[in-house]
């Protein structure tokens, strides 16, 4: 396929970028999108995963008819089968009627199942059989139903480690992953950066009727340079907040550098590694509470707070924590301060964003970075149910 070619299915589906990598994937999903093989898409969180799912719909000969979109991690666990399989009348509390599930409402289409690796294992051996005969019975029903569906499945687990661990069907796993289709985070396609901050800008300024802002070619440096933890979705975010800040005047590095903890080249073109993240075997709890302190920043908990918990947990970073804090002092030389508690850090972060965004839980989730239902799970630890 030439680079025409590539060029018009991207615009046409909406995949940007002009790295080999992104141009290897739409390569790749050309060849399997008429096919019904299951596809597992993988990557980091906010990498764009669905954009590739919407893809491979959109160049299929399903694009006729829906694809059905469903996060497996943000339905509780008791309501997932119901959710993907239907329910009949009266087959539990609150069953008032009989009701289509997802894969009802895709047959004869595509169903992206994102955050796969999050559903339960008694649900694992009820998607296997679908995968397997297209057969499935609702919740409470006696009879078999049959449907063609194309299934599309999405996560930023390891899926090979939950197998070994047994948290994760292998038979599933093989099944889901017939054509496998690695996402690169964007630290790996610098790149693209520079192509995707135009675009962020002339949307967000269309839909907003505001001057697009010229971006200073430092600011651009700095932002092609820094690690992206939340990958686009982060950059999107980023880019909206110093549009706003810069009041259709120049992107500066200034103000890039107010929001970001840079982690730029030294001289040799190598990543200092003094402002690259530590590689640990962390737990996914530890991993969760990472991301919400690295969302505290955006969503203004006061920076004493931030600073205790730096002092207290982060003190080989001294020059990471400086360029957070914006200034060079240091931070620790009152030794009496009041250490705060991760957890009650944690709860605040939560219930900050429970303000900001209204209690609208997706835009909550998203800003953490975690799970629809680790947040709904945060929310109940720490009896924030009726914030």
């Amino acid at each position: 396929m030439n680079t025409t070619e590539i060029n018009e299915i991207q615009h046409k589906v909406g995949i940007i970028g002009k790295s080999v990598k992104v141009k290897e994937i739409i390569n790749m999903i050309m060849s399997v999108a008429d096919t019904i093989i299951p596809i597992l898409i993988l990557g980091e969180s906010g990498s764009g995963k669905e954009v590739i799912a919407n893809a491979i719909h959109e160049l299929s000969d399903r694009k006729e008819k829906e694809m059905v979109s469903v996060n497996c991690g943000a339905i509780p666990e008791g309501l997932i089968e119901s959710e993907l399989f239907g329910h009949e009348k009266g087959s539990f509390t609150g069953a008032i009627s009989s009701k289509k599930g997802y894969f009802e409402l895709a047959d004869n289409g595509t169903i992206f199942l994102d955050e796969v690796a999050e559903l339960p294992l008694q649900t694992q051996v009820k998607l296997l059989r679908v995968l397997e005969t297209g057969i499935f019975m609702r919740v409470g029903g006696t009879q078999y139903k049959n449907v063609n569906v194309r299934v599309l499945a999405a996560t930023n687990r390891k899926l090979e480690q939950m197998v070994e661990n047994g948290a994760f069907r292998m038979d599933l796993y093989y099944r889901l992953k017939g054509v496998q289709v690695e996402i690169p985070s964007l630290r790996e396609r610098k790149e693209d950066i520079e192509q995707f901050v135009n675009i962020f800008i002339a949307d967000f300024c269309k839909q907003n009727k505001i001057k697009p802002p010229a971006v200073n070619p430092e600011a651009m440096y700095i932002l092609q340079n820094y690690q992206w933890p939340g990958n686009v979705r982060e950059l999107k975010n980023i880019i909206e907040t110093l549009i706003v800040l810069s009041r259709g005047e120049e992107i500066t590095p200034q103000i890039v550098k107010e929001h970001l903890v840079i982690a730029l080249p030294k001289e040799n073109g190598e990543p200092d590694p003094a402002f690259l993240p530590a590689v640990t075997n962390k737990s996914v709890e530890q991993a969760e509470r990472e991301l919400i302190y690295r969302a505290i920043v955006s969503m203004g908990v006061e920076m004493t707070e931030i600073k205790k918990f730096l002092a207290s947990s982060m003190q080989h970073m001294d020059r990471k924590i400086d360029l957070l804090a914006g200034n060079t002092q240091n931070f620790f030389e009152d030794d009496n301060e009041e250490i705060v508690a991760l957890d009650e850090l944690e709860r605040k972060a939560i219930v900050n964003a429970l303000k900001k965004f209204r209690g609208n839980r997706k835009k909550i989730a998203e800003r953490l970075n975690i799970s629809e239902r680790t947040l709904y799970r945060k929310i109940k630890d720490y009896g924030l149910e009726n914030e």
